[in-house]
């Protein structure tokens, strides 16, 4: 690699011209994060089949690795430059070998660092933030023509998703849909609208046109992502703008989606029609996740996130009465700039009071360019450690009990892949809980009533009964 380009000319990717032929080039894509991530990886190796590339397992044998990348937390971003210490080796020893292989970095720590990860890891040929996944077959032509190591982190005026290939490829039984992207809140932890830029809403139809494709390639379950999910603003086909509770009745009307859901959710964007939703729409999962982060007052205002202890009971208490079989999930942050003891006392108190049937839990981590980063009274990593796991206990156990309640109830489960002993399937409760179960392979795909006869932690287990 010669030299550093930044620029966003374009550049058209000449049919007939570097292209291979179909299956002759081989792609190895390492997903890092979020569901979103999922999606949008799902999205790229879509985009690149086209350009002849077929996924790899390994990097040993990949013309192209892809690692799709996370910046939420401080440690995933060096897993990532652990990665391209690795793969650095890879690459030197295929070209030893006479055989070439770009690397690129995409997603939300491409966004974040851009010409820094060249800078620390020159193997990179092309760093592509989470809003140019359409144009990465024309990027990646100009790094491998040019000899040179590109930046694109720019947030382009062009809707992405309206030029990404249609969803044509072979699916598993369940799905993401991504719906909306970005955030406007702020909160002063977090990274997603410096990376994922401001709030944007795919238009209504774009989303249906989309799910009818994934149905008429099996998928029967749609989970619905954006960063935040529920501030869905997107455009109606009659014009003006739907929410999310209304985009949901459309997706409902569609023959073959049986299941949906939504994450994530912000507290302050739960509006009634949605909360409404969960009783009236029979498809809609009884399953919400939904993240308070902490049950301080003073820390959620520390941490811009505009509701208080008592305004999250008070919804949570308002979306049971409308559908009290719900289960609920969170995320929850422990050690922000200046949480004290009593505070997370708070945070466990609130977790007791709410009862989660699961939830994610972490250890404040600074991420620069982010507000809390540069706050006074950092908690020392010991007393947030100790937090975290007195927290997860508290958690573990609520799951555990959770679980167990269900045992000796006949619940439909989504059989979605095989497991691990001859005969076994994996499926999904209604409550997202893993069920194994032994049924035949023809019942992957399907919906069937499952007899709940053991639990544990993490997982049900059961016997499937005559539909």
């Amino acid at each position: 690699m010669s030299k550093l380009d930044t620029s966003t000319e374009s550049a058209v990717l000449e049919p007939g011209g570097d292209q291979p032929m179909p299956g002759s080039k081989k792609v190895h894509l390492r997903t890092f994060g979020c569901q979103m991530n999922v999606y949008d990886s799902e999205r790229i190796s879509e985009s690149l089949a086209a350009y002849g590339y077929v996924e790899t397992e390994t990097a040993d044998d990949a013309d192209l690795v892809i690692l799709n990348t996370c910046h939420i937390r401080e440690k995933a971003a060096e897993k990532v430059y652990s990665e391209l210490g690795r793969i650095r080796q890879t690459k030197d020893a295929r070209r030893a070998e006479g055989r070439q292989t770009l690397v690129a970095v995409a997603g939300c720590v491409a966004q974040a660092e851009g010409a820094e990860i060249v800078a620390r890891a020159p193997v990179v040929d092309l760093v592509i933030g989470p809003q140019s996944y359409h144009r990465l077959p024309e990027l990646l032509f100009r790094a491998k023509s040019e000899s040179r190591s590109i930046v694109e982190t720019q947030f382009p005026d062009e809707d992405k998703f309206s030029k990404l290939p249609k969803r044509d490829r072979p699916r598993a039984a369940s799905a993401f849909l991504t719906i909306q992207e970005g955030c406007d809140k702020f909160c002063t932890f977090c990274v997603v609208p410096y990376t994922r830029g401001i709030e944007y809403s795919r238009p209504v139809a774009a989303i249906l046109a989309e799910a009818k494709q994934l149905v008429s390639r099996g998928v029967s379950e749609i989970t619905l992502l954006g960063q935040n999910v529920n501030a869905y603003h997107g455009e109606a086909e009659a014009g003006g703008n739907a929410t999310l509770a209304m985009l949901i009745g459309r997706l409902g009307e569609i023959d073959g989606v049986e299941r949906l859901r939504y994450t994530t959710s912000h507290p302050r964007d739960m509006g009634d029609d949605l909360i409404a939703a969960h009783a009236s729409e029979p498809k809609l999962m009884p399953y919400l996740h939904l993240p308070f982060q902490s049950g301080s007052d003073r820390i959620l205002a520390a941490m811009n996130r505009k509701h208080t202890a008592a305004d999250y009971v008070a919804l949570i208490a308002k979306i049971r009465r409308v559908r009290p079989d719900i289960a609920l999930s969170t995320d929850i942050i422990v050690g922000f700039p200046g949480e004290t003891e009593r505070d997370f006392e708070a945070t466990l108190g609130l977790v007791e009071q709410i009862g989660f049937a699961h939830a994610y839990s972490f250890r404040y981590s600074a991420r620069p360019g982010t507000p809390a980063a540069n706050m006074a009274d950092q908690v020392p990593e010991a007393v947030a450690v100790h937090r975290l796991h007195t927290l997860q206990r508290l958690l573990d156990k609520h799951q555990t009990r959770f679980n167990a309640d269900c045992v000796g109830r006949t619940i439909p489960v989504l059989f979605e892949r095989s497991g691990r002993r001859d005969g076994q399937l994996i499926g999904r409760s209604p409550y997202l809980q893993p069920v194994h179960a032994f049924a035949d392979h023809g019942m992957l795909g399907r919906i069937l009533p499952v007899e709940i006869l053991g639990s544990g932690p993490n997982s049900l287990s059961g016997v499937v009964r005559a539909a």
